[in-house]
């Protein structure tokens, strides 16, 4: 049984009116300080466009989440996230049942003696009719966890849909997507399959730490995100943390790309440079200098090896930065 989630009819796109072009929506993402270059507009423009999930690979914190979130503001839709780890199973991602609420239910029954079988018995010892089997196991007692919460739409409207980190999770969850992202439903035993009638906008990332199966891939629109250029990360700090003057944003920019260029255990994201300049700012800071980068080290690097080896090349590095002023 395929049970819709609505009656109206399917909907020809979730895009909005004003973006009809690859241009539309890059100005849609710039006019929420999202700056993405063609590659990746073109990429996001095919998902809407053929709605197909988008998948984005990278390393952390290049602005693959941020995606999805500038993306539901763009499209005026409701973002739900699905923030994977290991064991994450489908209780938490897809519905669970409303166990408490079922047996109060049950309760409830017995006292107004609508429960004729369980006269007399335990809960757990009376027999249950198919009617209030039915009655227990249906959309009143069902607890919708993120994915259920993206299909079963109703009247809400559609959603961007972000499966977050999927490489943190376990391959039985990866294959348990594989009918979501062909099909847009899910099947529930008790109920019946579930199909979505507008499907989400969806977008999974992933750092990378192992690989995700072809299966999955092979439903998905596939994007490589890269750290930024130094003029791309210089619009990107100019975009979101305005009020910093313009030679500290400059400055900044080019250490953590020097940074980047250092054998380090884990290189700063975009993240970090806005946690950094962002910091800096608070701290009233108009310009680099050797003091308030050992100061602050800790903002853009997160390993104690990685600040002990940029601290000993720390002049030269600002001293680079500084000095030639250029990336």
């Amino acid at each position: 049984m395929t049970i819709p989630t609505a009656n109206t009819a399917l909907s020809t796109s979730i895009t909005t009116p004003n973006i009809a072009s690859i241009d539309d929506l890059q100005n849609a993402l710039r006019a929420q300080n999202y700056v993405a270059e063609r590659g990746l507009a073109t990429s996001i423009y095919l998902a809407l466009k053929l709605r197909r999930p988008l998948f984005l690979e990278g390393e952390a914190g290049v602005g693959k989440t941020e995606i999805a979130k500038v993306l539901a503001q763009v499209l005026g839709a409701e973002l739900i996230r699905l923030q994977c780890y290991e064991g994450l199973d489908v209780s938490h991602a897809v519905y669970e049942w409303n166990y408490t609420r079922q047996m109060m239910h049950i309760r409830l029954m017995e006292a107004r003696g609508d429960h004729a079988e369980a006269r007399g018995k335990s809960a757990a010892q009376a027999p249950m009719s198919a009617q209030i089997e039915d009655e227990l196991f249906g959309p009143a007692f069902l607890l919708k966890r993120p994915l259920l919460q993206a299909i079963d739409r109703g009247s809400k409207g559609p959603a961007v849909l972000l499966i977050d980190e999927l490489d943190r999770s376990d391959e039985e969850f990866e294959a348990y997507l594989l009918e979501i992202l062909s099909d847009f439903q899910i099947t529930i035993p008790e109920i019946g399959t579930i199909k979505a009638v507008e499907p989400p906008v969806v977008i999974i990332t992933s750092n990378r730490t192992r690989e995700i199966h072809d299966a999955l891939k092979r439903r998905c629109l596939y994007q490589w995100i890269d750290y930024p250029s130094f003029d791309k990360e210089l619009l990107i700090v100019r975009a979101k943390v305005p009020s910093a003057p313009e030679q500290l944003s400059r400055q900044v920019t080019m250490y953590v790309q020097e940074l980047r260029r250092a054998e380090l255990y884990k290189l700063p994201g975009v993240a970090e440079t806005l946690d950094w300049i962002t910091a800096l700012v608070a701290l009233d800071a108009k310009a680099l200098d050797e003091q308030i980068v050992d100061e602050t080290l800790g903002v853009i690097l997160k390993y104690q090896d990685d600040v002990v080896k940029a601290r000993t090349e720390l002049n030269k590095n600002i001293m680079a930065v500084i000095s030639t002023g250029v990336a």
